[in-house]
């Protein structure tokens, strides 16, 4: 564990030097192909840090953070565009956080549609309290049909991904003294894949494929196809990047040979929603479900098919167990240090 905490220590101090780099870079080079060049090194390097860790906490979190929504930030920043170009330029205490971090600054005005719920003090104690209970279920899953487990996991990692991105969140927000949009909009409340996807699960992925995938494919595809349906092909894109960065990140959690299933899983879904969009233009809303019957179907869909496609990878690299066993070798780190006191945890994988 000491090891990989010098590891970190080493990585994220390498990102922020690269960031102090590139935000000199965005001051000497305005735009063109100089500010382009000189900024394509830093991406490269994203891309490869999180190979420096054996933790899968740590190789995951940077993976998200660092190789997948900082190389896309820069990307756009690299074309004077995105959450790191303003005029005047960001300061470089802002600069930082808003490239490192999934965060972005609210914006004053939001479309009723699309504006985050912003959680409650006691809804965020609730789904602590769901985890908890989530962890005690583990215990017994040798008695517990695998479905049932592969349920829990869903909803774990929801959990854990939500409140993992909020505690990175509330220290950017006390540290910049900024409002920050919410990073998930109560998904288990959406009515179709469009809803889901689009407006409530992990808006920072959104809010960075827009600009760099979606709008850029669905240009091109308007030279090409009608108007309306150009949006599909951008869709199916937009898709695939996320599976191709997903499977990066499990790659660099696992260290398995990439099987294609994570870039199925989103394709599927992206052609889904596709469809789902053909089909609603074509309707022109002359048909509805009721709210309770898209919104079942949808998180049914969403739930089935991560059982087929997205867990597989997730379990054969034996992550569950690791995960576990990098928690249990942490609170000892901390307890040989005087930290804590002692504990009986254990494992509940094991």
């Amino acid at each position: 564990m000491e090891g990989e905490i010098n590891n970190l220590i080493l990585v994220w101090s390498i990102v922020v030097a690269s960031l102090c780099y590139t935000h000199k870079v965005g001051e000497i080079f305005p735009t063109g192909k100089p500010r382009i060049i000189a900024i394509s090194p830093i991406i490269c390097l994203f891309l490869a840090l999180p190979l420096n860790f054996t933790s899968i906490h740590f190789a995951g979190i940077t993976s998200f953070f660092i190789s997948w929504l900082a190389s896309f930030k820069l990307m756009l920043f690299a074309f004077n565009q995105g959450p790191l170009s303003s005029h005047p330029p960001i300061p470089l205490s802002r600069f930082i956080p808003l490239a490192c971090f999934p965060i972005k600054i609210q914006q004053q005005q939001q479309h009723p549609k699309i504006s985050p719920h912003k959680s409650s003090p006691l809804n965020h104690f609730t789904k602590i309290i769901i985890l908890a209970l989530l962890i005690r279920i583990y215990a017994y899953k040798s008695h517990i049909h695998p479905h049932i487990i592969l349920l829990c996991y869903s909803l774990h990692m929801y959990l854990m991904l939500e409140m993992i991105l909020a505690v990175f969140a509330a220290v950017v927000k006390s540290l910049l003294r900024v409002e920050l949009e919410p990073q998930f909009n109560e998904p288990y409340l959406a009515t179709s894949l469009q809803d889901f996807w689009g407006r409530r699960w992990n808006l920072m992925v959104s809010n960075i494929l827009h600009p760099t995938v979606y709008r850029p494919v669905r240009s091109v595809a308007a030279r090409f196809v009608p108007g309306k349906w150009a949006g599909i092909p951008a869709v199916l894109a937009t898709f695939l990047v996320s599976g191709l960065m997903h499977e990066l990140i499990f790659y660099n959690i696992g260290r398995l040979r990439p099987t294609g299933e994570m870039i199925c899983f989103f394709l599927l879904h992206g052609a889904s929603m596709s469809l789902e969009m053909v089909v609603k233009k074509l309707c022109d809303g002359r048909f509805r479900l009721p709210r309770i019957v898209s919104g079942s179907l949808t998180l049914g869909y969403v739930i089935y098919t991560s059982f087929w496609l997205f867990f597989p990878p997730f379990l054969r690299a034996k992550s569950d167990i690791k995960s576990c066993r990098e928690s249990l070798a942490f609170i000892e780190f901390v307890r040989n240090h005087r930290l804590v006191g002692p504990s009986d945890i254990s494992c509940p994988f094991l």
